[in-house]
Formats: structure tokens, sequence, C-alpha cells
């Protein structure tokens, strides 16, 4: 495949978050053949199985966004030691209804930055066990829970010199990921 197509999962819709600004520095370390397309999530409508048979304008269009992706790249902050809320409700969404599950065989990265020494680890761990029930095969290795504290970002919002390197060994790994995994 000459051309990868990411869809890409921010699990934060605050304005100024991290992980979107971690989503948007990683992707430009990418090789020219992917391109990334963060997708929306933040106007769903709170999951409800009994509109599976009537899916919303928002839930159709994430769903098509996944389906034309080769891979998936999920950037989340963790809540309350867990995934968001947002970000729950956008895999329950594209994971129905049962037997339409957009996300699967889709190889996936997961990574996500927080002010905590501990990154987002417990809700990655989460988060890897939803995409295994999925069955999105993800990424193990290397694991990227990142503290957000001076020099991530330099003043272009790239990834900053001190955190390049490991961040370059991520997405490379990730690009193999995909080129293995995707169909």
């Amino acid at each position: 495949m000459s051309q990868y197509q990411i869809a890409v999962v921010v699990g934060s819709i605050r304005r100024d978050s991290f992980n979107r600004k971690l989503a948007t520095a990683i992707a430009k370390l990418a090789p020219s053949e992917f391109s990334f397309k963060q997708v929306r999530i933040d106007d769903l409508p709170l999951y409800n199985q009994d509109d599976d048979a009537n899916q919303a304008a928002p839930v159709k269009r994430l769903k098509a966004e996944i389906a034309a992706s080769q891979g998936l790249l999920f950037v989340t902050a963790e809540y309350n030691r867990s995934v968001p809320g947002v970000l729950k409700n956008a895999i329950d969404h594209a994971s129905r209804p049962y037997g339409q599950n957009a996300w699967a065989g889709k190889p996936a990265g997961v990574m996500g930055v927080s002010v905590g020494a501990v990154g987002t680890a417990v809700s990655q761990q989460h988060l890897r066990n939803v995409l295994a029930y999925l069955n999105v095969p993800t990424l193990g290795q290397p694991e990227a829970f990142i503290q957000a504290k001076d020099g991530l970002f330099d003043a272009s919002g790239n990834i900053g010199e001190e955190s390049k390197k490991f961040m370059q060994q991520w997405i490379d790994s990730y690009v193999a990921w995909v080129k293995k995994h995707a169909a």
C-alpha cells in the first residue's frame, strides 16, 4: 500500500487539550505516506441501543471515517483512572449495532499525555482491554505514558528536542505495526 490514512481519536475535547496537541505533533514525525485525520467525537449523542437501527448523522460520519482508514491512533487523557466518557461513547457508537463494528481489524496505537507522573497509564490499559474485545490489533511496545512538562513541545507546537528521540521511536514502531497489519 502506498498511502495510509490514519483515523486519530483524541480522548479529550478540551479546547487546549494536551492530547490534541500531542496527536498533531506526533503525526508530523511519520513518513509522508501516512496521513492523519482527527475524527470528531464531540458531537455524538449519548449511545443508546434503541438508536442502532437509525444512527445519527454524526455517528454515520464517524463510522465512515474509521472505515476509510487503514489504521487508528488513540491519544487519550485519563479521567478518574479510566478513559474519558466522550471516548467510550465514540467507541460504543462505532462498534454498534452488533455485527457492524467499524473498529474491527484496524491496527491501532495508543498513547496519552497528562500532568501526572504516570502519564495516562491506567486509562490506556482500560482502553487496551476494550480494543482487545473489539478485535483491534494494538501496538504493545513501546508504551507511551507521557507527562506534560516544560519542553515536551517547542514554541511551534512540535515535539521538543528532549522528547523527540523517544517520540520518533514510538511513531516508527507504530508505522511498522500499521504496515504489518493493514489489510
